[in-house]
């Protein structure tokens, strides 16, 4: 169980981080963009921390609030969840 929790929270936080740069160069070259209550649903569900390290690599979303302070609550207790729930398992 706990090799499945790791797995599921890798996998979102890489796609949370691919995405933020996928957004940055659609912005840039004016194109369809992904929608921010993509970027939040997948940082909800467990991409907050790959999402708030997107936002900083490639400095997206830099200047929205909500996204500046949202992101790094979120990954900060999906932190505490992961590890609280890493050492019941264990």
């Amino acid at each position: 169980m706990v090799k499945y929790i790791i797995i599921y929270c890798l996998l979102l936080n890489v796609i949370s981080f691919i995405l933020m740069r996928v957004d940055k160069i659609r912005a840039k070259r004016g194109e369809w963009r992904i929608k921010e209550a993509t970027l939040w649903w997948l940082a909800i569900v467990g991409g907050a921390l790959g999402g708030f390290a997107g936002m900083r690599v490639y400095r997206h979303k830099t200047k929205h609030t909500s996204f500046k302070i949202g992101f790094p609550v979120i990954a900060i207790l999906q932190l505490i969840l992961f590890i609280y729930f890493i050492n019941q398992l264990a």
